[in-house]
């Protein structure tokens, strides 16, 4: 595999291109790169209980404001984008926030409180106890369970709170009902870009800072895989990882230094 055939790079954000409120060595410069040479890229985020403006801002605060809404990717648009595919105006019962419920609606589903074709789990805030048990109740009779992230926690600066996951593991044990779950590391986002950008697996990498989630995902959907080692995995997780990544970088900045290397070398080699 080499990074020359790249035409397409999903960005993970938290570990990757950011930590907290603070840019990561070579994001911005990252990114320039890309879009000086004609290169796509694409922000993913598990977390459904936002969308993409808010991704949008807080890019926008961190310095990137040169990007559209068509770079960045939430779990919960690549789940109901799914639902649309094999039901157009389906009926949908969401647990999740206003923010999800508008990429749901944006793609002309129906969120309703009775008979639902589907019951939808997201990162949902606003859940109450009637909430889940009808939720329960639905799945329990039959609806299929989609969730659009299978996280567990979502870290915060005051600590982790229960995410999706785990609001997901409440309701299968409840109604013996196995969820089909989206987002990372899940390889259904990979699918939905390949199928919007029009591209070949070798053309699409993906770049993480997690072996379980981001590199998983690079390996069960067969694209490129590339580890930075800005976020939480560190050089000796690799000996027993069973998701081993084709490229493993300090950076970003590292990552960018060796695609100039490489577009210098390719442009000497057709001089």
């Amino acid at each position: 595999m080499e990074l020359a055939t790249v035409q397409a790079f999903l960005l993970d954000m938290d570990g990757t291109f950011y930590l907290g409120d603070r840019l990561l060595p070579g994001a911005l410069e990252f990114i320039d790169f890309l879009m000086k040479n004609g290169k796509k890229f694409y922000f993913l985020t598990n977390n459904s209980s936002h969308n993409v403006n808010f991704y949008l801002k807080k890019l926008a605060r961190l310095g990137l404001k040169n990007v559209s809404s068509r770079n960045i990717i939430t779990s919960g648009q690549v789940c109901a984008y799914y639902i649309r595919k094999l039901s157009p105006r389906a009926r949908v019962f969401l647990l999740g926030t206003q923010e999800l419920a508008i990429d749901f609606m944006r793609e002309g589903l129906l969120l309703v409180e009775e008979n639902p074709d589907y019951v939808v789990l997201g990162f949902d805030k606003t859940l109450t106890y009637d909430k889940l048990r009808r939720a329960a109740s639905f799945v329990r009779s039959g609806v299929p369970f989609l969730v659009t992230h299978p996280d567990l926690n979502c870290p915060t600066p005051q600590g982790p709170i229960i995410d999706a996951g785990s609001i997901m593991k409440a309701i299968e044990a409840a109604t013996g009902v196995q969820a089909r779950v989206f987002g990372k590391p899940y390889p259904e986002t990979v699918f939905y870009v390949l199928e919007r950008v029009g591209l070949s697996r070798h053309e699409l990498a993906m770049v993480g800072d997690r072996l379980y989630t981001d590199m998983r995902m690079a390996k069960e959907a067969g694209i490129i895989s590339i580890l930075v080692l800005t976020g939480e995995t560190c050089l000796s997780d690799l000996k027993d990882s069973p998701w081993k990544p084709d490229f493993v970088f300090s950076s970003l900045q590292e990552l960018l230094e060796n695609m100039k290397k490489t577009l210098t070398e390719d442009e000497c080699a057709n001089a």
